[in-house]
């Protein structure tokens, strides 16, 4: 933590000083934004110290360390990301994995380009160290992790600039203890890409970086989700609008569509084997295509709130509640104490409302499409948090004399100390219950990846490793020791369309699969028969189906070789399986855990190849 050499004496959200210029003062460039006014204040006179806040290289490490503990630790809560990216990527790498519908040449729209960003990296690392699969996957997700701290601690030194060093650092501790970021921000998903880049693009903006917040925002939108340009209303309103930059702004949209779209547009028709504009059709598949997303699943109005409150508890209360603290701001804060440098509060954090005005009333509702406007999620309730404590000191000074030169956060800063500490370990809370409850199929499948190592297991050998009604909690194909590990999905209670392997050969992905729908309807020929399965994953729930049994007890067939406990939430309370509290989220009458089983068949022998 370093020491601001601020004086404060005009107001507390003054921005942080810059470092001395070496250069000539008749070289200096002008100010982009106006200077703050200097005027005196009855009540805020001066501060008596300078504040405390963590400067860029302590902000990077510390967000760089919980990403990385993010990476480390986290689990994969959507299957979308399994299959529509680990498993792509792992094909791109071993030539081997499973193929959803999405990225059959009929439908395409997926990106091969978003993909190939990712494996690069990866490909790279596999030719010069020739690591096990499943150190490839982890060195992935560090990456991740390292793209959200550079785009978190940019966003961080621009909210000190904008709002002030109060509420960036304020906000600085919501980005590292918030579940939200914590899931989010080593997810490789489309949604968490456009977080790094929306992020950054909000900080460019506030920066008046003008030429780098379009191109970040058209980044976001072509190359990870087409849906995020939605965000980037508030910026061509402010260029547009308010600034009248015209030039500027078709200008640099145009190089950054040029730029994006016709190397991507390239990439993808090679691999696809046909013109595609994967961005396109998306939307068109989504908005036009009739049936839409509405096929795999749909959730009530309220399920953005809960799962809002579950993974930002009191931040996201704060946050919505900010177009409610703007407004007493405005008329109860007195106006010479800017609130922010150059844009007005409410245009900043519109986007944010925007976004929620949009999803919220589509019927399919996933946690992950909320992912774009986290780090927003953060600063809105930082700033509610900031006008809370000056409506406190105001209303404080109305009902008792405060001596003069007296600042609000002589006063109030306790306060945001006690907020900052309960929404800190509720953060930590829900991150360890994520981890306690749901990491075992991650600590199975590093059983597997163990397997021949601890059997003598020659390398060649085709084991197959099959998964049932667990097919969605499988963490992808990086798990599996080698490409002569085939993952197989056998016949469950599940109806919808299932991945599969990409066909042999090098054009696999130009070849159309006759076995997938857009319709999600369940194809028959995709299932493996279980008796050909040498080693097989399986939650035990303790109830049984048909085509769902109980495989732990059929000791004739299978034999148990590693358990590890994995959360039943239907026989469970709902706030102590969100959150974990000491000595109540035990296995007992609040939560209760079922078996995550790893079997091996008694019946199948491990053969070379």
């Amino acid at each position: 933590m370093v020491k601001s050499p601020l004086s404060f004496r005009l107001r507390q959200n003054a921005p942080p000083p810059k470092r001395k210029e070496t250069r000539k003062e008749g070289n200096k460039k002008p100010s982009k934004c106006p200077p703050p006014k200097i005027e005196q204040s009855k009540v805020e006179v001066a501060a008596p110290s300078p504040l405390v806040y963590p400067g860029g290289d302590t902000a990077f490490k510390a967000l760089l360390s919980a990403r990385f503990c993010a990476a480390i630790w986290s689990h994969i809560s959507d299957c979308d990301e399994t299959y529509n990216f680990w498993e792509p990527l792992h094909y791109l790498v071993f030539g081997k994995g499973l193929q959803t519908w999405e990225y059959s040449p009929e439908y395409a729209l997926r990106s091969y380009t978003y993909l190939m960003c990712h494996a690069a990296p990866a490909y790279i690392y596999q030719k010069i160290f020739q690591p096990n699969p499943l150190l490839m996957f982890y060195f992935i997700r560090c990456i991740l992790g390292l793209t959200c701290a550079f785009a978190e601690v940019f966003f961080y030194k621009a909210v000190c600039k904008e709002f002030g060093v109060h509420v960036g650092r304020i906000c600085f501790t919501f980005l590292i203890f918030s579940a939200g970021m914590f899931i989010s921000s080593t997810a490789f998903l489309p949604s968490s890409f456009t977080m790094y880049t929306f992020t950054a693009a909000m900080a460019a903006w506030w920066q008046q970086k003008y030429a780098l917040s379009i191109f970040l925002t058209a980044l976001g939108s072509l190359l990870g989700w087409p849906f995020v340009a939605w965000l980037g209303i508030p910026i061509a309103y402010d260029m547009l609008i308010r600034k009248k930059k015209y030039l500027d702004f078709f200008a640099w949209s145009a190089i950054s569509l040029a730029v994006i779209l016709i190397p991507m547009v390239i990439i993808d028709s090679v691999q696809y084997g046909k013109l595609v504009v994967a961005p396109l059709n998306i939307v068109l598949y989504n908005v036009l295509g009739g049936h839409g997303p509405n096929l795999y699943g749909t959730e009530p109005f309220s399920f953005y709130f809960i799962n809002g409150f579950i993974n930002f508890n009191f931040i996201w209360v704060f946050a919505l509640a900010s177009p409610l603290a703007l407004l007493l701001n405005y008329f109860f804060v007195p106006s010479k104490h800017r609130s922010t440098l150059c844009l007005p509060c409410w245009l900043s954090l519109s986007p944010m409302f925007l976004w929620l005005l949009i999803f919220c009333i589509q019927p399919h509702k996933e946690e992950r499409f909320l992912f774009p406007i986290y780090p927003m999620i953060c600063l809105s309730g930082a700033i509610t948090l900031d006008i809370l404590q000056k409506l406190y000191f105001r209303v404080l000074g109305l009902i008792q004399k405060i001596p003069n030169g007296s600042h609000y956060l002589d006063k109030t800063i306790i306060y945001s100390l006690i907020v900052l500490i309960i929404t800190s370990l509720m953060g930590v809370s829900r991150i360890y219950a994520l981890y306690k409850n749901y990491h075992a199929p991650l600590d199975v499948l590093m059983e597997v990846n163990r397997f021949p190592l601890e059997n003598n297991v020659p390398e060649k050998s085709q084991v197959n490793v099959c998964l049932g009604k667990d097919w969605h909690r499988y963490p992808s194909s990086f798990f599996l020791p080698n490409s002569n590990w085939n993952v197989k999905l056998i016949k469950s209670e599940f109806k919808g369309i299932l991945p599969a392997p990409y066909s042999d050969g090098p054009n696999a992905t130009k070849l159309i699969p006759k076995h997938f729908n857009d319709r999600n309807e369940e194809e028959p020929s995709l299932y493996f028969n279980v008796n050909k399965c040498h080693l097989l994953v399986d939650l035990d729930l303790g109830k049984e189906t048909e085509f769902e049994p109980n495989y732990a007890k059929q000791k004739d067939h299978w034999k148990v070789i590693k358990t590890y406990r994995f959360l039943n939430s239907e026989k469970s309370n709902k706030f102590f399986r969100a959150f974990y509290v000491p000595f109540l989220s035990h296995d007992g009458d609040y939560v209760t855990f079922a078996d995550f089983n790893l079997l091996q068949s008694t019946r199948l022998k491990v053969k070379n190849k």
